[in-house]
């Protein structure tokens, strides 16, 4: 079953192109790194925070990169951007 990662956040507004830029860099080395990220999508809401949506397509997909996210460079560089961070794991249960 696919399952979707939220992660929330913010960045100085400053930050925006970088952030936007660490951000793809780390979406590339996730998926050579781990299989099963089958869609990821960044929205910016209205109090000035983001939400980053990755679509895993399985749990186990998502606990393995997890576990081994920390240990690439880019999620460090990436992270050092962002502030207020927060994550929750969703099961998908209908999709049309």
């Amino acid at each position: 079953m696919a399952v979707i990662r939220f992660t929330r956040f913010t960045a100085d507004p400053a930050d925006t192109e970088e952030v936007l830029a660490k951000r793809a860099a780390l979406i590339a080395a996730v998926r050579d790194a781990f299989p099963g990220l089958t869609d990821a999508r960044l929205a910016k809401i209205d109090d000035g925070a983001w939400i980053d949506t990755w679509r895993w397509d399985s749990q186990a997909s998502l606990e393995a990169a997890v576990a081994g996210a920390p240990d690439l460079p880019e999620v460090q560089t990436a992270f050092a951007l962002v502030r207020d961070v927060s994550a929750e794991t969703a099961d998908l249960v209908d999709e049309r």
